[in-house]
């Protein structure tokens, strides 16, 4: 299977850092290190939006089909119009802002950066209202599901309810004190999942129960150079909506592959990419996965191509894999 590349009439022309598909469409929605933010509609194959800021985009997220929010690296938190393209600035963090997230059940964006911040925006008033959150590390990733706000910084994950923002609920620490790359909610249950610097993968499952015998961690296969092994860093992890435990993960080396966490095995593995997997992204259905191929700025003899984005088509044989491997949720 090969997927297919989305071509853009203003070419990207620096690292993608965030790829996200939209709630109910299949618009992708794409943030980058050029300062741009990006809507393409992949049934169409052809851009929406393309909406330039002044700071690079280091992360964005949907509100809704009309919506969309960015976190830039001046710590200034934008509000897109996805359908005028026009834009407001709703905030600002002290340092750059590096996460961005929607609630639906709270009408808020939640933000977080190098500020050691988590800020929340009130979505709803005319005058955005803010309250912060103060934490001892810088925030590298962050994800969301339901009232459950789950905060990375460099070796632990803290679990905040959007109900009571000042208390943790829950902590979960890196192995050994790898640092985390990424954190990525399951969509269908109380748990997440941990991508490290190391090749190593943590899932929590769920994170409410009172014994550790629903969380492992697994390393994805090695990689040979030179003769000798090493692993590349898990970059991001994205669930798939359809079918109950199936994730793909993808790194540094270019590789995405399928996984199914409850049977603790490998489904499939796509064809290697031209450069890192920056990001990924299924569709609201599963069936198509977005994958953003290119340099992330983690060694300074990174190959600076420029990045290319790809949808992969999952057909018939790779739903197969899935449904032999997971339950499909109806």
């Amino acid at each position: 299977m090969s997927g297919r590349r989305l071509t853009f009439g203003k070419p990207i022309e620096d690292a993608i850092t965030r790829l996200r598909f939209a709630p109910k469409s299949n618009n992708l929605l794409v943030s980058s290190w050029d300062s741009c933010l990006r809507l393409y509609d992949v049934d169409a194959s052809m851009p929406r939006l393309e909406a330039q800021t002044e700071a690079a985009l280091l992360d964005c997220c949907f509100q809704d089909e009309f919506v969309a929010y960015s976190a830039g690296s001046d710590g200034s938190i934008h509000r897109y119009d996805l359908h005028s393209g026009n834009q407001d600035t709703i905030g600002n963090h002290d340092n750059s802002a590096t996460c961005a997230e929607y609630s639906d059940e709270t009408c808020l964006v939640i933000t977080g950066g190098w500020d050691r911040k988590i800020f929340y925006w009130d979505a709803r008033a005319t005058n955005v209202i803010q309250s912060f959150t103060s934490l001892g590390q810088d925030v590298e990733s962050m994800s969301l599901f339901g009232f459950d706000v789950l905060v990375a910084t460099e070796t632990s994950v803290n679990v905040y309810d959007l109900r009571n923002l000042k208390e943790v609920v829950h902590t979960k620490h890196s192995d050994m004190g790898i640092r985390i790359r990424c954190v990525r909610s399951i969509p269908y249950l109380k748990g997440f999942a941990i991508g490290s610097i190391d090749g190593r993968v943590t899932l929590e499952l769920p994170y409410l129960s009172s014994t550790d015998e629903m969380g492992y961690t697994f390393r994805c296969h090695p990689k040979s150079r030179n003769g000798k092994y090493y692993l590349a860093a898990v970059n991001d992890i994205s669930f798939n909506p359809l079918f109950f435990g199936a994730f793909v993960t993808g790194d540094y080396e270019g590789y995405a592959i399928s996984w199914d966490a409850r049977s603790r095995k490998r489904l499939f593995e796509l064809p290697r990419y031209p450069n890192s997997v920056a990001s990924l992204s299924y569709n609201h259905t599963g069936e198509l996965l977005a994958v953003a191929s290119g340099y992330t700025y983690q060694e300074a003899n990174e190959i600076e191509d420029p990045p290319e984005i790809f949808i992969q088509e999952l057909g018939e044989s790779y739903m197969k894999s899935l449904s032999a491997g997971s339950s499909c949720r109806t």
